[in-house]
């Protein structure tokens, strides 16, 4: 699924309520509390800080899963099309930082 197809179905999901999307500083809200909780599951998971007995374990793919939803719907609500947007980083990147890493070799 492109990431136009992800935004269309999510426009659809959005577009049953009659809220519709969140204003931008909402969803700004939601999206650093998701990069928080994906925080602190890696923190878990590869850091000092230890979970708390009993503290159910997290999914890393599951935050980086509602990461992308709210980023989705935050591009969806000003009209931003993410497979332009970024096709235009990785042509940003690509040019960039060229010369900057060393390729593997294969």
């Amino acid at each position: 699924m492109s990431l136009r197809e992800t935004q269309q179905t999510v426009d659809r999901w959005i577009g049953q309520y009659k809220e519709g999307y969140f204003p931008p500083l909402t969803n700004l809200a939601r999206l650093t509390e998701e990069v928080g909780e994906l925080a602190r599951e890696l923190n878990h998971r590869f850091g000092e800080k230890t979970k708390k007995p009993g503290e159910a374990e997290g999914s890393v793919a599951m935050e980086l899963g509602d990461i992308l939803f709210v980023v989705i719907c935050l591009a969806n609500s000003q009209g931003i099309d993410l497979d332009d947007a970024f096709a235009r980083v990785m042509q940003k990147v690509t040019s960039r930082d060229a010369a900057r890493w060393t390729r593997k070799e294969r």
